[in-house]
């Protein structure tokens, strides 16, 4: 054995030094445990003996597929994105660090429950088993990976962190003690459009009689990848998981299913401290008695040339937390949750629940601090849950502001319980909709009333997805899967709905007063008026409404109404209160540049909104000469349901796609799991996998493929089994 062992290390050379003859027995002993079967879009359907030897083959698949993107996701949630980027990160990096603690990682991990330790032990296995096995990959930074990684990150997101408007310039101005301003990015999409879709369906409303369920996650593309784990110890999920997550994030097993759109419940809070100086140590005052502010040192490096340079920073705290920011005169901490081992628990446990009992019981650990939940299932319940950690607080302050740090009465109470939080179960309308905006819209009459809760649980307000996917559902009649995934690919862009009528009126009340200032726009103007407000390939109304639009969203946004007023608040409210010039002139401004790039304003929303898959390279750029099909498709800041969020990119003549739809697939609970799916581009990172792009035709254009959920479909469309490491 100790033969077999030195030739195994020497066959893949230097590389594979790192790891010990028992690792390396270890490791090949759990691959024979584990079988990868990948179907004809490549989906690696991961079979293990126990959920342990699931989990190893599931990393061992993910580092197949994109080991890039995996690795990027730890060197960010390590704290290391300067090592690799440069001086410019150093500060995102500081901010990991003061809210995610590694120190506090380890020891969740050294207390975890033996199952979830075993778990752990065979992420780490799985990952280090790849690299040992493929020493022609390159790791940037990570050449061995630790078991208690995965509990730096336990949901599916950082939370939001930025409470009170807080931002990484706050975070360097106060460390670097620089006076550095934040500018506002001309590419607003990337504040409106994170989030997603997610929708269930009872079956009063479902044509066969089976619960429904539409999965939607909008992110940057190919941030997830499409996976099924099964193990002889009762795991058997289905779905999206995050590059380096080894639990199922949003999918479905045999009997439920769950979708988690971002929430933007207050889960983070900012406490203004007031500082002094006793002797050679700082103190804050709380409760009229001082208390000294503690210290950190932490050590940061960022490349530089082809230089590390190491830059040590002393960070402070106060009990309740990191110190953030300086705001007149006074120190700014932020209280926050963002990695929990009850929340790696929570993420695994769901994908095995079996009910909405047992379903339901998970969610009672209130761990999830970065989604909102929908739900359904084999017996035909179905249910929304608008956030989970959600923290008791004094109504009486305003939470979305720095609050008195100087006093208990600002002091988290506990946490809600789960029923306290906003919700809905088998709503009477039959169906739950949420779409990142405002729960009091999720079911119709059904939905929750908002003066039962406090505001802290519902700091969003409603958006154009919203409008559009609440009134879909109210005039629908009884769904399939068909219509299901129809609906979800609505590309209705009703935040247009008051905007052309403002336009035209305006228009014609100039002509009507005998001021032909603005004719030049009756064509552009006559095209909108036809449009049906539909976003496709073909339409010229599309292309003029979208640049328009996004002249006019500047100008939108800073609509002064009452605070926390949404998008679809302001939006009326411009174009109620507008006047004729700051409706047209942005609309010439739009056709000249038009005009401008394209020798005519006239053209098709597809001939320059386009779908380009990159290659993943750190400084791979978009280009117009190579390769690139239509989409149809637009922002989810306009309304439409499947997002597409492109830009012009370092000066592109057409517009890309990089966020959106990503995952979506469509499930119908029966006596058997039927469902269908689609990924963006495909399941592959490679270029020269034939699974990098195979899905992008289906993805414009919505046309989803089988899910083979079932072993005994799944072997009828084989293209390769194996264990890993073969």
């Amino acid at each position: 054995m100790k033969f077999l062992s030195l030739l195994l290390l020497l066959s893949v050379g230097v590389h594979a030094q790192q790891f010990s003859p028992q690792e390396i027995k270890r490791f090949v002993s759990r691959a024979k445990n584990v079988s990868i079967i990948r179907d004809i879009w490549g989906i690696p359907h991961i079979y293990g003996k126990t959920d342990a030897d699931a989990v190893f083959g599931l990393m061992y698949a993910q580092c197949e597929d994109d080991f890039k993107r995996v690795e990027m996701n730890y060197i960010e949630k390590l704290g290391r994105m300067a090592e690799v980027k440069g001086e410019s990160e150093l500060y995102n990096d500081l901010l990991i660090k003061l809210v995610i603690d590694s120190a506090a990682a380890i020891k969740d991990y050294n207390n975890s429950p033996a199952w979830m330790k075993k778990l752990l032990d065979a992420f780490a296995d799985g990952m280090n088993f790849y690299l040992y096995k493929n020493p022609s990959v390159k790791p940037i930074l990570i050449a061995r990976y630790k078991a208690w990684y995965p509990l730096l990150w336990t949901d599916g997101s950082i939370s939001a962190i930025n409470s009170g408007g807080l931002t990484n310039i706050d975070l360097k101005n106060f460390y670097s003690g620089s006076n550095d301003v934040a500018i506002r990015s001309n590419e607003f999409e990337d504040e409106l459009t994170t989030g997603s879709n997610g929708f269930s369906i009872a079956p009063s409303k479902s044509e066969s009689g089976n619960a429904l369920l539409y999965i939607n996650p909008h992110v940057t593309f190919y941030f997830r990848s499409e996976v099924q784990v099964v193990s002889e110890e009762g795991l058997n999920a289905y779905g999206a998981v995050t590059w380096g997550q080894f639990f199922v994030y949003q999918g479905f097993n045999q009997h439920c299913g769950w979708m988690h759109t971002s929430g933007y419940s207050d889960v983070a809070d900012l406490y203004a401290e007031k500082i002094s100086r006793s002797g050679d140590s700082l103190v804050y005052l709380y409760d009229g008695h001082l208390k000294k502010v503690g210290t950190k040192e932490i050590t940061l490096k960022y490349l530089s040339g082809n230089s590390l340079i190491t830059k040590k920073i002393k960070t402070y705290f106060t009990h309740h937390g990191p110190v953030m920011a300086k705001r007149n005169h006074e120190w700014i901490s932020l209280r926050a949750m963002n990695r929990s081992l009850n929340g790696l628990i929570q993420s695994w446990n769901r994908t095995k629940c079996k009910n909405f009992q047992e379903f339901k019981k998970n969610m009672e650990l209130v761990a999830n601090c970065s989604n909102n939940t929908t739900y359904a299932d084999d017996q035909g319940n179905i249910a929304y849950w608008h956030g989970n950690f959600i923290p008791k607080r004094d109504s009486t302050f305003n939470w979305s502001e720095p609050v008195d740090g100087t006093s208990s009465k600002t002091e988290w109470k506990g946490l809600h319980k789960l029923d306290e939080i906003i919700h809905v179960y088998n709503p009477a309308t039959g169906w739950t909709q949420n779409c990142n905006s405002t729960p009091y819209t999720v079911s119709g009459t059904s939905s929750p009333k908002r003066e039962d809760y406090p505001f802290y649980m519902s700091t969003e307000g409603e958006n154009f997805r919203g409008v559009n996917a609440a009134r879909l559902m109210e005039k629908s009649g009884k769904l399939d899967l068909d219509k299901l995934i129809a609906l979800g690919y609505d590309t209705y862009l009703s935040a247009f709905e008051d905007l052309i009528p403002a336009l035209a009126k305006a228009y014609d009340k100039l002509l009507t007063s005998g001021d032909s200032s603005f004719k030049d726009l009756e064509k552009p103007l006559s095209i909108l008026k036809g449009w049906d407000l539909y976003s496709a390939e073909n339409s010229v109304a599309t292309t003029v409404a979208i640049e328009w639009g996004q002249k006019l969203m500047p100008y939108i946004l800073k609509v002064e109404l009452p605070k926390n007023a949404s998008i679809v608040d302001k939006t009326k409210s411009y174009a109620a209160t507008s006047s004729a010039s700051d409706l047209l002139k942005p609309l010439r401004e739009a056709v000249s540049d038009l005009n401008a790039k394209y020798g005519t304003w006239e053209i098709p929303w597809g001939d320059i909104n386009r779908y380009q898959r990159l290659t993943g390279k750190i400084d791979e750029i978009y280009d117009d000469n190579k390769p690139s099909i239509p989409s149809g498709m637009a922002s989810s800041t306009w309304g439409c349901l499947p997002s597409f969020v492109s830009h012009y990119v370092n000066g592109t003549k057409k517009r890309y796609g990089y966020n959106g739809n990503s995952f979506i697939c469509a499930v119908e609970f029966g006596k058997r799991v039927n469902a269908r799916s689609l990924l963006t581009g495909g399941e592959s990172g490679d270029p020269t996998s034939k699974h990098f792009n195979d899905q992008e035709l289906m993805y414009t254009k919505g046309k989803f493929k089988d899910v083979l959920f079932y072993k005994e479909d799944v072997l009828k469309h084989v293209e390769r089994t194996y264990h890993p490491g073969e």
